[in-house]
């Protein structure tokens, strides 16, 4: 069976970091930029990694500047920012693609596991996400493509994806069920 372990990605240096590393503990994989307008949820991962990350849980930090150009910098400056802004403390690695023929193995894989969990239309950019994806395609909903920046994957201490959860979603959503995992 196929889990988060079974993939390499690159560090911001560019150094191979096997997710085999992470064993045991529970994961939470997102796609980030620093230009968005959910970028101030660095503020609410990084106070939940705090939290949590003395019972084996590690937020792991993708930055990806696949949805409008909101993560353009080096991943030098995008460590940078969230350092100096947000006081970011969890792993972050280098700039990586989510969707398309370029898509890193990893986010193919958390897709084929978790498809698309719908937005939460009370979030105030979920009708403004909702109004312009459906103007590129349709069909949106149907496919397991991310759709923003900050979606993010929970994995459980197996390596298995267990939950996905949009952009929109609550942040006390997710930490309750960071929560039931450890």
């Amino acid at each position: 069976m196929s889990t988060v372990y079974n993939f390499t990605v690159k560090d911001r240096k560019g150094n191979d970091v096997s997710l085999n590393e992470y064993a045991g503990k529970v994961l939470l994989v997102v796609n980030t930029a620093t230009a968005c307008g959910f970028t101030p949820q660095y503020t609410e991962l990084e106070k939940i990694y705090e939290e949590y990350k003395d019972q084996e849980f590690v937020v792991l930090d993708f930055p990806c500047n696949q949805f409008a150009n909101q993560a353009a910098g080096t991943d030098e400056e995008i460590h940078e920012f969230c350092t100096l802004n947000y006081d970011v403390q969890f792993p972050q690695f280098k700039k990586l693609e989510v969707n398309g023929d370029n898509a890193s193995d990893l986010f193919k894989f958390l897709k084929s596991e978790k498809s698309f969990a719908g937005f939460d239309m009370n979030h105030p950019i979920a009708k403004i996400l909702d109004d312009m994806l459906s103007k590129e395609n349709p069909n949106y909903k149907e496919n397991a493509e991310i759709k923003w920046n900050f979606t993010k994957f929970l994995i459980n201490r197996n390596g298995e994806v267990v939950k996905r959860f949009e952009p929109t979603e609550d942040m006390a959503k997710v930490e309750a069920e960071i929560k039931s995992l450890l």
